[in-house]
């Protein structure tokens, strides 16, 4: 099971295709609030499509509340995985073979430390990028990352 935890988003666009990727890849979606948005946002309608209906999300009032839900279906906080540029581990060079969380954060400002810090420092993970670069757009990241572990896992059906 691959779970991607979007940590305050705040696009709606980015928030709709990541509902898409979650869709087509039988990934869990979860939300943790404030979102930057509201749910029947156009933007958001429009860059998930006809998708929602197939995704699985949850909506949840905060970090705390997710990684307890995560813990009880077997995800605990050695499986969860945060991007940040202050990784050293990839993707690639990371263990996705198992139940994992994918956790993303705000666009504009990415994971807080201290969310960060919950976490142990092996599983930051970073995405490779030419120099000078800052990063990449969130459900680009996200979908680079989901693949990687469903690739990982065999591509084995996610539902």
């Amino acid at each position: 099971m691959i779970h991607v935890v979007l940590y305050e988003p705040e696009i709606p666009a980015n928030t709709g295709n990541i509902i898409r990727l979650c869709a087509n890849t039988g990934a869990q979606l979860h939300l943790i609030k404030p979102l930057g948005f509201e749910l029947d946002d156009k933007k958001l309608k429009r860059a998930g499509l006809d998708y929602h209906e197939w995704a699985r999300m949850q909506i949840w009032d905060n970090l705390e509340q997710c990684l307890a839900n995560l813990d009880s279906k077997g995800v605990g906080l050695d499986a969860i995985y945060p991007l940040t540029t202050k990784g050293t581990e990839t993707p690639h060079t990371s263990d996705l073979n198992r139940p994992v969380a994918l956790l993303m954060g705000p666009e504009t400002r990415g994971l807080p430390e201290a969310v960060r810090m919950l976490f142990p420092q092996q599983h930051w993970i970073r995405l490779p990028m030419a120099e000078n670069s800052r990063s990449l757009n969130l459900s680009n990241a996200t979908a680079v990352i989901v693949y990687e572990a469903w690739r990982q896992q065999g591509f084995k059906a996610l539902l």
